[in-house]
């Protein structure tokens, strides 16, 4: 009966509020020590109406980290078309380093889920991952032609430009005794860019 009085929401917006409340679990506790139960509470909203939205936890799961990843694919993909000078990789770098730092839980779950989900990082490789990868090796590819790059395999320089910044990105959150502050994350970052770019080799 009490629930009858809660003013009615969006089925997207619940399909949101799901998906946060259950991101935030599933990174502080884990996957199979969630119950339905507790995302609901967190949620704010019956057990049930979980049920409608998704067809089981193992859905909501696949839902966090294939939206999440989505999200910063299309980031990615937009400020990769609009960079006016290759050499603003960097501040490009900068960008995705930072909004990894605010996607902690996210890279969580995708680290502590994956390796016990077959099947879930199959989906994050072929449909994340790969499409990443792709878009990332093609403006490699365009910086080599232009010759802006040396001539390196794109296909590597792609994936050692994600791998770098995914892995910095997460260590904040894991491999730190203390919270980093915004400086530190900057000069993380930029240190980061530099290095992507110029080697850490003393030009002779």
């Amino acid at each position: 009966m009490q629930l009858s009085s809660r003013p009615s929401v969006p089925p997207t917006d619940l399909s949101s509020r799901i998906l946060a409340a259950a991101q935030r679990l599933f990174a502080r506790q884990g996957f199979e020590k969630t119950t339905t139960r507790q995302l609901a509470e967190a949620a704010g909203i019956a057990e049930g109406t979980l049920f409608r939205h998704f067809e089981n936890k193992k859905a909501i799961l696949v839902a966090v980290v294939t939206q999440g990843w989505s999200e910063l694919l299309t980031d990615l993909l937009t400020q990769l078309s609009e960079m006016g000078s290759y050499r603003a990789v960097a501040q490009l770098m900068r960008d995705r380093m930072l909004t990894l730092h605010k996607q902690s839980d996210l890279m969580r779950v995708c680290f502590m889920e994956a390796q016990f989900h077959p099947d879930l990082r199959d989906r994050i490789q072929s449909e994340i991952i790969n499409k990443m990868t792709s878009v990332v090796e093609a403006f490699i590819q365009t910086g080599v032609e232009r010759g802006t790059y040396r001539d390196l395999n794109p296909k590597v320089v792609a994936r050692v430009f994600l791998g770098m910044f995914m892995i910095a990105g997460f260590s904040q959150d894991t491999l730190m005794d203390e919270q980093p502050s915004p400086a530190f994350q900057k000069e993380m970052a930029e240190t980061l860019a530099d290095i992507f770019l110029n080697g850490i080799l003393v030009q002779s």
